[in-house]
């Protein structure tokens, strides 16, 4: 399993996270669209490409409160194979661990960023419909 992890800078790239986080979010989890793709311009997103072919994304941004870890997505035939796990490895190497990393998980991945150090802080609340 050749997998690649890269940083997005072509439109093209930029394209294929859209139509992940399309599958993903909007189809599968039923996320509004304009909620979906907000902040597009201030993000810095990644793509998972598995023998060549797009299977996961996710970004960071600059925020008030440190760097916020958004819109990690694997398609559903692509999960439980590593792939997010990469994604956010990826991510935290390239930005340094001196930084404060934050994120608005959804309940259901509490445990996937438990497992890679992140802790639950807060009340869980209701974003775009899930609860996070």
């Amino acid at each position: 399993m050749k997998l690649i992890i890269k940083e997005v800078y072509q439109i093209s790239d930029r394209e294929l996270t859209y139509m992940i986080r399309e599958r993903v979010f909007i189809e599968e989890q039923k996320v509004p669209h304009d909620i979906e793709f907000e902040y597009e311009d201030e993000s810095h997103p990644y793509l998972a490409l598995l023998e060549g072919e797009p299977v996961g994304t996710a970004r960071w941004r600059k925020t008030n409160e440190g760097i916020k870890l958004e819109r990690f997505a694997v398609l559903t035939e692509y999960r439980n194979r590593g792939i997010a796990t990469q994604l956010l490895k990826r991510i935290l190497d390239d930005l340094g661990s001196e930084k404060v990393f934050y994120m608005h998980a959804q309940t259901s991945a509490a445990l996937f960023y438990e497992k890679n150090g992140f802790r639950p802080k807060g009340d869980t609340f209701v974003e775009a419909g899930l609860e996070h």
